[in-house]
């Protein structure tokens, strides 16, 4: 089991840059890739960005391409999400998961761990 702490969530403005940090703890070996995901109120969870801990490869959301970028850091077993030039649309609980090869990577289908989330608001 694979547990993962999000932080960094805040109030700011659109235009503004905020970095989110996934800590993960407990049994991460067998994590092949970790992902950001969002909830806004009212809607559905949707794929923000995703990371590939073997190649690193990287995958994100057409909404903010250009505007995000996921990176992790291996000896610290994290997963940060630099969100730069942040709009109000991004407001959203943003949430860490981690999972296997099984999935596309977007797909929530793909993860079978999950954090608590944080609170971004990003105001007008």
């Amino acid at each position: 089991q694979v547990q993962l702490v999000e932080s960094g969530g805040g109030l700011v403005q659109a235009g503004d840059s905020l970095r989110l940090s996934c800590a993960a703890s407990g049994r991460t070996s067998n994590t092949y890739r970790t992902a950001w995901f969002r909830q806004a109120p009212g809607k559905e969870r949707e794929f923000v960005a995703a990371i590939a801990w073997r190649n690193s490869g990287k995958y994100y959301a057409d909404s903010v391409k250009g505007r995000f970028i996921i990176s992790k850091d291996n000896a610290k077993n994290t997963v940060y999400l630099q969100m730069n030039s942040l709009k109000p649309e991004d407001t959203a609980v943003y949430y860490c998961a981690a999972g296997g090869t099984t999935y596309d990577s977007s797909s929530s289908s793909a993860y079978n761990n999950w954090g608590q989330g944080t609170q971004v608001t990003v105001s007008s």
